[in-house]
């Protein structure tokens, strides 16, 4: 239950290591701010056909230390995003941008600016503070690390709300947080992943991953499971690169996978590297975050974000004064969450025409049954689930909650060792980050 993380408090520390990503869209007239130079970036949500392309650039701000801040238009509802990364990364911070741009055409009388590539930190805390000094009602911060600065301001700006994308605190007032089920989609993916890698007869696969958090462990679990559903002898292995967006990186972790052996290599940061590097290795790379990702031939699929449904419900129960701030998590029925692919207007890509047609249409059904509310993220972790050690982390039809999905035992709250996300699914290779 997400009421119980009232008990955030506990770890504070632990999240300001941490961040997600994104670039934030400014007025659709003028060219975007500059901003410092992004660090890390987080991954982005699925439209349900194609992610509408950018046609104008967002406005450039006024300026604040080393960076610049938008104005506000008089007589508007405001809205101001902050990226960690840049606005047309081809991943989760382009999927947030052009979710903005979706409010401002979709809902009346509402103006969008974006500020990208900002750090977390002291430099993230002064952008919120004059974004909200300078009347911006909504603010959106897109990186999991924005977490702790967005929490200081927002109890000195009581009149503005805040959310914070991929968060676990709130005040239940003005500041919240909103993710989504992306383990549904991934789920999905390592079906797909798995039966690539045995209609290939070489069972391993790898997963680039960014941080040690709940999240990119339950990511990585949820293609697990999917993965061993389709292809029970397959594997998993692991890379950290402890960043959400950094192109050389991430080329250099999927490249070391698929060195390592690996068929097909999925990942957990912003940019098509995966893909983009399986081209040259004539393998498989799953992308993420945005539907534009998945674009050369030996890209398999993409689980994708589609902000825009979800930012346009926010942004209109904020005005009507309705939306309370606290732990919004949206499953695939909401139409946020894509799949590459199998969704309305798109093909199979070439990596998945020669699948066994079983296969996908299993992952057709279960991607159906998702959109209808019927299969959700708690199905995704039902057990009977061992961990990579033997360990039983969900006895037969047992099911996880939130705060399972979402913790390590080290935060405090009630989920216990066994069940919190901190553990490896059967097949995965790796070791747990300490």
């Amino acid at each position: 239950m997400r009421h119980l993380y009232k008990f955030v408090v506990l770890f504070v520390a632990l999240m300001m290591v941490l961040s997600a990503c994104g670039p934030a869209p400014v007025p659709a007239t003028e060219a975007p701010a500059a901003a410092p130079a992004a660090t890390e970036a987080p991954a982005a949500a699925p439209a349900a056909t194609e992610a509408p392309a950018a046609t104008e650039a967002p406005a450039a701000p006024a300026d604040t230390g080393t960076m610049q801040i938008p104005d506000v238009v008089e007589g508007k509802f405001n809205i101001g995003m902050v990226l960690i990364g840049p606005h047309d990364d081809g991943g989760w911070s382009q999927a947030h941008y052009e979710g903005l741009l979706y409010v401002e055409k979709e809902v009346p009388n509402v103006h969008v600016a974006y500020i990208e590539n900002v750090p977390e930190g002291a430099d993230s805390e002064q952008v919120f503070r004059s974004l909200a000094r300078k009347g911006f009602n909504l603010i959106l911060g897109t990186s999991f690390g924005f977490g702790d600065p967005m929490e200081t301001v927002s109890g000195e700006f009581p009149e503005t709300m805040f959310i914070h994308l991929t968060g676990i605190k709130s005040n239940k007032t003005n500041f919240g947080n909103l993710m989504g089920a992306m383990e549904n989609m991934k789920y999905l993916a390592g079906m797909i992943g798995g039966a690539r890698a045995k209609k290939d007869g070489n069972p391993k696969l790898g997963y680039m991953a960014t941080f040690p958090i709940p999240e990119e462990l339950r990511l990585g679990n949820a293609f697990a499971l999917g993965m061993r559903k389709t292809c029970p002898e397959c594997t998993l292995d692991v890379r950290w690169i402890n960043t959400w967006h950094d192109p050389v990186a991430e080329k250099d972790g999927a490249a070391s996978l698929f060195d390592a052996g690996a068929q097909v290599v999925f990942t957990g940061a912003d940019t098509p590297a995966p893909a983009d590097v399986a081209q040259e290795k004539g393998k498989w790379g799953i992308t993420y975050d945005f539907v534009g990702s998945c674009k050369v031939e030996r890209c398999l699929t993409a689980p994708y974000w589609n902000w825009g449904p979800e930012y346009a419900r926010i942004t209109k129960a904020v005005i009507d004064k309705t939306y309370v701030p606290g732990w919004d998590y949206f499953d695939a029925n909401t139409g946020a969450l894509g799949l590459y692919g199998f969704m309305e207007g798109q093909e199979l890509t070439a990596g998945m025409k020669d699948l066994d047609p079983a296969v996908i249409q299993e992952v057709r059904d279960l991607l159906a049954k998702m959109q209808k509310g019927e299969f959700t993220r708690f199905d995704v972790f039902t057990g009977p689930i061992n961990d990579n050690k033997g360990n039983v982390v969900l006895a037969a039809g047992q099911k996880m909650q939130q705060v399972d999905l979402d913790a390590f035992p080290e935060y405090g709250l009630p989920c216990t060792v066994a069940v919190c996300m901190k553990w490896w699914a059967e097949g995965i290779t790796a070791e747990l980050p300490k």
